[in-house]
């Protein structure tokens, strides 16, 4: 595709370890990039000893930027809320922490509205056993984490984490979303 026909916009999301989050939205037909990263805190430039004390207020996010015309934000938010619990408060799995929240942040205000509106979806259609806890906010500067941080699971497979809590993620992923994947990714 000619990269001049691409329509970019960009979606934040913090669903809990941004490694789980970036290997999800990494293998998506659309997604140009995904970049791991902190959003949503009270100061500048937070590092990640900083951020896992839960004190500076950040989340763990995923900053994507994708093609509008390839994959959409309603998309993006159906794979977002189907590959993490949005009905756990500042918790995913055993990462407990206002650092491993569910929140959206929103960089337009159809974004805004999109989110709501799937939100109330969701909830009305009683998809989840829980009432989900999912924050919805105005976007917020957005730090990007550590080098280390980066490409995490497509470069530590064989580790515990990946193994136990990523790749289940990446399974669910592969199960109900196999149309919208790039080809060669698993």
């Amino acid at each position: 595709m000619n990269k001049n026909n691409l329509k970019l916009e960009t979606a934040i999301f913090a669903g809990g370890c941004f490694w789980c989050t970036e290997a999800v939205f990494q293998r998506l037909n659309g997604v140009e990039e995904v970049v791991s990263g902190y959003t949503g805190g009270t100061i500048k430039n937070p590092a990640y000893r900083e951020i896992a004390t839960g004190r500076t207020g950040h989340a763990e996010g995923v900053k994507i930027t994708f093609d509008a015309s390839r994959i959409s934000y309603k998309e993006l938010l159906e794979i977002f809320f189907a590959t993490h619990d949005p009905t756990t408060l500042n918790r995913q799995g055993n990462d407990v922490g206002t650092q491993y929240r569910s929140e959206i942040f929103y960089t337009t205000a159809e974004q805004k509205e999109l989110a709501e509106d799937f939100i109330k979806l969701l909830e009305k259609e009683e998809v989840f056993d829980s009432p989900i806890v999912t924050a919805i906010s105005a976007e917020k500067p957005f730090y990007l984490a550590e080098e280390d941080h980066h490409n995490y699971y497509n470069q530590h497979r064989k580790q515990p984490y990946c193994q136990i809590i990523i790749d289940p993620k990446i399974k669910k992923l592969n199960n109900y979303f196999s149309k919208k994947l790039k080809h060669g990714t698993l």
